[in-house]
């Protein structure tokens, strides 16, 4: 049977004592789950979780996956505006709380892939820069334990992963790699050329954004072509987009030892007596309460979630919360400071997939910046409520299709940094609170203030730039954009909650394998940083630890023998 229903009121009904009833409950738990069911349980399927799973199912190790949502269906609603933006019709309907206790709907996906399925695929990797501390208007960025090289080599592997299109050379940000990008650039439609063309002619130095498209291999003209539109926000019913579920999960399912479990929500992680191994995860199943065992649990529920994982896992062992002894579990949140700025100009913009250009020429900061800015790329097209909404009080007498040839969509990204006073915590009855203000968003201004000034030097030199209107949105706290930095690594204990290998200090078996470890977050998306470090952490476990215990089991049975 692979799992045990245990009531720990009937058990232990009678004594008020909790240390005692926690005690004699881990005990009976010991006894059902003996023999381990599992060699290693992992929780979740975002880029970390689907990541490493894929890399461990080779193993030959007994894995099951938890994943406490469903499958996206593939179906038309996939692709439509009006029901993935404006109705939600993907995201959970769970109420999060702001620093002042007001309820909030949280932009998050509880699916098989995580928000790998919804997320935009363009995978870069942080810079040399990102990796040292640095300082920002809005204090210091930071150095993590570690520099550059140490991730270079799984970045190379985990770009192979997710079929990343690109080209090096261009980007005067971009840090050493060991190969070319495995895929060529995806072409830039007509507009998307032009403006390439004019930013060079006045002095920026413009790149293919680094795409995670996994396209067919047939392009002859017997084969039907696949049409690119919708990433940003949107499922990809095609499955052309690399997700952790199309790239990864999918493969590792595919071996008899990996089993995955769909809609099953990690409530808690429960230690043995000591409080130094996890011995089970209870979780909840179609109302049932399940407790499952591993010899090694790895965490990838996403920032947030990771962390009221281990708040909502205190014990008499961890009153604070799991791995909690530094204080710093739900600690150091940092979300990015992300938005929409859109350009309505007189330049036909009749691009299907927009999401194709990147500019890092104020990444590290500019004539009248000493400070780092952040990046500026061209997303996916805004839906038609957005554009509508944006323009009703400079063109409410056009239609969507008029202004949809007018607009260039541009997505900014700056710096949030670390704070110990932006966390995540529980409120009485187990909702989740985050506590966030803003830092560093003179940065982000900064930038927006620098996508107008180019705009302002293309219209020297070709009159459709010139007379440009802007609109926009910022995201807030509900946007949770990036999220990462709950649970951050380091060397000492005191201080971070993971350590190098993102093993928790404090417990001897659980890692954690999304953003939460990041002690910093740059300015770029953090997915491929996600997977690469899930790629590394995975190579620990392969290569020392459970390459360890079986060559310690190997020397007992000789002995014995």
């Amino acid at each position: 049977m692979w799992f045990k229903k245990i009531s720990v009121n009937k058990i232990f009904s009678h004594t008020n004592d909790i240390t005692f009833v926690q005690k004699q409950f881990i005990l009976y738990l010991k006894q059902i789950i003996m023999n381990t069911q599992y060699d290693i349980i992992i929780i979740g399927t975002g880029s970390g979780g689907g990541t490493i799973a894929k890399k461990l199912a080779g193993s030959g190790k007994k894995i099951l996956i938890l994943e406490r949502g469903g499958f996206i269906p593939k179906e038309k609603q996939n692709w439509d505006p009006h029901e993935v933006v404006t109705m939600g019709r993907y995201r959970p309907k769970e109420y999060w709380y702001d620093k002042d206790d007001k309820p909030f709907l949280p932009y998050i996906h509880y699916n098989v892939g995580g928000n790998s399925k919804v997320y935009g695929a363009a995978l870069f990797r942080f810079r040399e820069s990102d990796f040292k501390e640095i300082k920002h208007y809005g204090g210091t960025s930071p150095a993590w334990p570690f520099g550059y090289e140490t991730l270079r080599p799984y970045y190379d592997l985990a770009e192979k992963m997710y079929y990343v299109h690109g080209k090096r050379g261009i980007d005067p940000t971009e840090p050493p790699a060991s190969f070319d990008y495995p895929l060529p650039p995806l072409p830039y439609e007509p507009l998307i050329k032009d403006l390439d063309e004019k930013m060079k002619q006045i002095g920026l130095q413009p790149f293919p954004l680094p795409m995670g498209v996994n396209l067919p291999q047939d392009t002859s003209k017997n084969a039907s072509p696949l049409i690119l539109e919708n990433f940003d926000g949107f499922p990809d019913l095609t499955d052309s987009k690399a997700d952790a579920q199309t790239v990864a999960l999918n493969h590792a399912l595919m071996l008899s030892n990996v089993e995955m479990i769909t809609h099953a929500y990690v409530e808690k992680l429960i230690t043995d007596e000591t409080g130094t191994k996890v011995i089970a995860a209870k979780t909840m199943i179609e109302g049932e309460e399940i407790f499952f065992s591993a010899g090694t649990f790895i965490v990838a529920c996403g920032a947030v979630n990771s962390a009221a994982l281990f708040l909502r896992s205190a014990s008499y062992a961890h009153p604070n919360g799991l791995a909690n002894s530094s204080g710093q579990v739900g600690r150091n949140l940092m979300l990015h400071h992300n938005g929409c700025l859109v350009a309505f100009t007189k330049k036909k913009n009749d691009s299907v997939f927009q999401k194709s250009l990147g500019l890092a020429d104020f990444y590290h900061g500019a004539d009248d910046s000493e400070f780092p800015l952040g990046e500026i790329q061209l997303m996916g097209r805004n839906d038609p409520e957005t554009i509508l909404w944006m323009a009703e009080d400079i063109y409410s007498d056009k239609t969507y299709e008029e202004l949809k040839e007018m607009t260039i969509d541009f997505w900014l990204t700056a710096e949030d940094l670390p704070s110990p006073d932006n966390r995540v915590t529980l409120k009485e009855d187990g909702s989740i609170k985050v506590d966030y203000a803003r830092n560093n968003y003179t940065a982000y201004e900064k930038l927006k203030a620098k996508l107008k000034h180019v705009f302002e030097k293309l219209g020297e030199i070709d009159s459709d730039y010139k007379d440009v209107k802007w609109k926009g949105y910022d995201l807030d706290v509900s946007g949770m954009s990036h999220q990462n930095g709950t649970l951050r690594f380091g060397t000492d204990p005191s201080t971070s909650v993971l350590d190098l290998n993102c093993k928790t200090h404090d417990l001897d078996n659980v890692y954690v394998v999304d953003a939460s470890f990041f002690p910093s977050c740059g300015a770029f998306n953090p997915a491929l940083t996600i997977s690469a470090n899930a790629l590394r952490v995975g190579d620990h476990l392969l290569n020392d630890v459970f390459k360890n215990k079986n060559d310690k089991k190997n020397t007992t049975v000789m002995s014995v023998v």
